[in-house]
């Protein structure tokens, strides 16, 4: 993700039914900001949220890895968003599966984790897709958030 995908990001970041479950959608200023800090998760973690594109480059989304608070700890979230004409049609699973494969073998986490509002069923079903199950609730100010996780690396040294 660069400044240079600012037009389809604000396209879909202001979308008020890829926003629904967020408090609102997202300025021009404010995808612009999403697009620093992903850059900024770059180069401080090696990871953040990539954009999605079909085979042929069209843009579908982004979908990452970011670390994100829950109930006082710091955990590392899958995320995802889809623009809505192609929400329905497996780019989420299919990006977040290797997401999960990502977290497993190269950031060697021992857990990821999906944190999703709790009436977004169909990011629900994306999580538990790759495997996760509800883990907790997480009550960020005075919004109740689903913690849905996976264990990755049990055992390993």
């Amino acid at each position: 993700m660069t400044p240079t995908d600012l037009e389809a990001m604000a396209d879909m970041l202001g979308d008020p039914h890829v926003m629904a479950y967020y408090p609102a959608p997202k300025s021009r200023e404010e995808a612009a900001a999403w697009i620093a800090w992903n850059e900024a998760n770059y180069a401080r973690d090696g990871y953040g949220l990539w954009i999605l594109e079909t085979h042929d480059g069209g843009f579908v989304g982004d979908c990452g890895l970011t670390w994100q608070t829950v109930n006082g700890r710091r955990e590392l979230e899958v995320g995802y968003h889809v623009r809505s004409d192609l929400q329905g049609r497996g780019y989420a699973k299919e990006a977040a599966q290797a997401c999960v494969d990502f977290a497993r073998d190269e950031a060697r986490v021992e857990r990821l984790v999906a944190i999703i509002h709790p009436d977004n069923i169909a990011s629900r079903r994306v999580a538990e897709h790759i495997g996760m199950t509800h883990m907790e609730d997480d009550l960020a100010g005075s919004i109740v958030r689903t913690v849905m996780g996976i264990e990755l690396n049990s055992g390993a040294s």
